[in-house]
């Protein structure tokens, strides 16, 4: 089985990247389903802060790649010959995917702050933030995490500053010559 891993900032793009995914038949596991389970499960509103905590937490209790452990274990219940895992998170999930599975690719989206402010004003889900204080806010927490480092760890950058066209046509490019 090939794992592409996916990793980029808020609203980079990496949810329609794995929807593209998905349109083609690959199936994708989400890092941060692994979080909201656990915040639901814990009886809290799915917001920013409440997901946020429960990431420290989690990492802190069990290591920077706890996230990964549990997304790893997700992965391994899926067939196909490729799967997506959407929103690595740092550079120790990298180096952890990399040790348990033999093809691992990881593909960072690259889109500017201005644009990803722009997205998440614009689309309304509820752990968005509107302020460029709140994203930069999250960017931080996020660089905590390893964020910026695993970004320099991606072997392939596709960029997403254009269109949705623009950038469906690139990923859908991607995963032609993957397959």
């Amino acid at each position: 089985m090939k794992v592409i891993g996916v990793v980029g900032y808020p609203a980079s793009g990496k949810g329609e990247f794995s929807q593209i995914a998905a349109e083609l038949g690959v199936p994708v596991v989400v890092m941060g389903d692994m979080i909201r389970r656990r915040v639901k499960d814990a009886g809290l509103p799915l917001t920013d802060e409440n997901i946020g905590s429960e990431a420290r937490n989690l990492r802190a209790a069990l290591g920077m790649d706890a996230v990964a452990i549990l997304t790893a274990e997700e992965v391994a219940r899926q067939s196909g010959d490729i799967v997506v895992i959407d929103g690595i998170r740092g550079d120790a999930e990298v180096r952890y995917f990399r040790s348990v599975f033999d093809s691992f690719t990881l593909v960072a989206i690259e889109a500017s702050f201005a644009t990803r402010l722009a997205r998440m004003q614009s689309r309304g889900r509820s752990d968005d933030t509107t302020t460029a204080e709140s994203l930069a806010g999250r960017d931080a927490r996020e660089n905590s995490f390893g964020l910026a480092a695993a970004m320099s760890l991606a072997e392939i950058c596709i960029p997403n500053e254009s269109t949705k066209d623009a950038y469906e046509a690139l990923v859908r490019k991607f995963f032609s010559e993957e397959s």
